[in-house]
C-alpha cells in the first residue's frame, strides 16, 4: 500500500505521510497486513506471461487517462 500511495503522490505532486492504521477503521487492519501476491500459479497453469508494465511502473509512467 505504501508503494502505491507513494507512486500516486508523486504523480499528483502531493506529499505522502504515514497515518495510523486506526484512521481507516476496520479496513486499517487489512491495509496493515502483509499481503504478498504472485502470478506464479497463473503462469504455470495457463502459460501466461505478462506483457504490460506492472502497476507501479504504470503509475510512475503516467500512462493512464486523466
Amino acid at each position: 500500500m505504501l508503494a502505491i500511495a507513494t507512486a500516486v503522490g508523486e504523480a499528483l505532486d502531493v506529499p505522502v505521510e504515514p497515518v495510523p492504521a486506526e484512521s481507516f477503521g476496520f479496513l486499517g487492519t487489512i491495509f496493515g497486513l502483509d499481503q504478498p501476491s504472485s502470478s506464479a500459479l497463473t503462469r504455470e497453469r495457463f502459460g501466461w506471461e505478462p506483457t504490460h508494465p506492472s502497476l507501479l511502473e504504470d503509475l510512475a509512467a503516467g500512462d493512464y487517462p486523466a
